[in-house]
């Protein structure tokens, strides 16, 4: 979809010059050429929001990079680039496709143009401007904590979620396209992270904003088997303790959102999409079920009502309908490459990217109807097996 602010613009700026064009059309060259330089300075910055990308982030504990993509119109991708993060990937003990296991570890935020990547091996996070394809390191800060592994961002919040050390939450404000801690904003999960060799199972999974910013939800995974909801007050600050929906043998993982305001998660542990109305208190009421038909279900993406489930052990990605009353259904699920983790939609919905970690892959995908995914092609991220975090920009 087109962003309306930017074609309100663009469409005033062409009126505007097209007025000047008409009102001078005696007079002299010169300024006709400089009325048309100033309309096509500005259809150039409304062309801009039709570049479109795919990041992806390598993980690799020897140094952490993004690969960038360049996205034909037919949605398949071409090399474009590979940036250094300035920091290391890192590697939970006991993964072998999924390093991090964890879901939002990359995420491009479309109103500041601006790409945040956690380096869990460096506990810092790194701040990438975005002018297309291209990337600037604007910044590497430390997370806060321990093995960052996601990120959550709504308007100049942005909160960390550290895996290990008992796993915690920190946040920055994003100011002039840095981040600066926020005074009294970390909090201690108190979770047994340290479990060895399944420290990846027990770390937490995902950290995310609602759509309206009043809260902040964390999955812890086994470790517990909750999802933790924090109110975030005017300041930005996180309740001093969550509100813990405890769902035991579940294995919560990754989490989505849907329009209807349903908080939808990943379940590693039942290989299921379970969705769930956040009440206004924090606590969570389930509502519709459905089993993946995979193993080890743990990402999760929204494209609209559609949600795309991914199966690590199975090696499929998982199509989810959520149907107009709340009804959860299965419409598909498809192969990829091996070691499915993550993935990420485009915004206008056609195509689909899915990470896979046992060989660095990113398959393609073309989304037709009712979540049917068609593979297109599929590109092999140097150095990134076993890496996680994707992302897209554009349309």
């Amino acid at each position: 979809m087109l962003n309306p602010r930017r074609l309100s613009a663009a469409l005033a700026l062409t009126a505007a010059a097209s007025l000047t064009l008409a009102a001078g059309s005696a007079a002299a060259h010169e300024p006709w050429r400089a009325s048309r330089s100033v309309a096509l300075d500005h259809w150039r910055g409304f062309a801009d929001d039709f570049s479109s990308a795919v990041f992806v982030q390598t993980d690799n504990p020897a140094g952490n990079a993004i690969a960038v993509y360049d996205r034909s119109f037919d949605g398949t991708l071409s090399p474009a680039g590979t940036y250094a993060t300035g920091g290391n990937g890192g590697v939970l003990q006991g993964s072998v496709v999924d390093h991090l296991a964890s879901q939002d570890s990359l995420v491009y935020d479309p109103q500041v143009r601006e790409l945040f990547a956690v380096n869990a091996g460096s506990n810092t996070v790194s701040v990438f401007s975005v002018d297309g394809d291209r990337l600037a390191l604007r910044q590497v800060i430390g997370s806060g904590g321990s093995f960052p592994a996601s990120i959550a961002v709504h308007g100049d919040l942005v909160y960390v979620l550290n895996a290990t050390g008992g796993g915690s939450i920190a946040g920055f404000r994003l100011e002039d396209g840095a981040l600066s801690p926020i005074p009294g904003s970390t909090r201690q999960l108190a979770l047994n992270t340290a479990a060895s060799p399944t420290q990846f199972v027990d770390t937490p999974g995902d950290i995310a904003f609602t759509p309206d910013g009043r809260d902040l939800v964390v999955t812890t995974k086994a470790s517990g088997s909750a999802i933790d909801v924090f109110p975030v007050n005017w300041q930005g600050l996180p309740a001093d303790q969550p509100v813990v929906n405890s769902e035991p043998g579940t294995v919560p993982f990754a989490l989505a959102f849907q329009p209807r305001g349903q908080v939808v998660v990943g379940e590693a542990g039942t290989n299921a999409v379970q969705s769930f109305t956040l009440n206004y208190d924090g606590t969570l009421t389930p509502g519709s079920q459905v089993a993946t038909g995979g193993a080890a279900t743990c990402w999760l993406v929204a494209d609209g009502p559609l949600l795309f489930a991914g199966n690590a052990a199975s090696a499929t990605e998982s199509s989810v309908l959520d149907w107009p009353l709340g009804t959860l259904s299965l419409t598909a699920t498809t192969s990829t490459d091996g070691g499915t983790v993550d993935a990420a939609p485009t915004a206008d919905g056609r195509f689909l990217y899915v990470q896979t970690g046992a060989a660095g892959i990113v398959d393609e995908f073309r989304v037709g109807f009712g979540g049917t995914l068609t593979q297109i092609g599929s590109v092999t991220v140097p150095n990134a097996a076993g890496g996680e975090g994707i992302a897209t920009s554009g349309f």
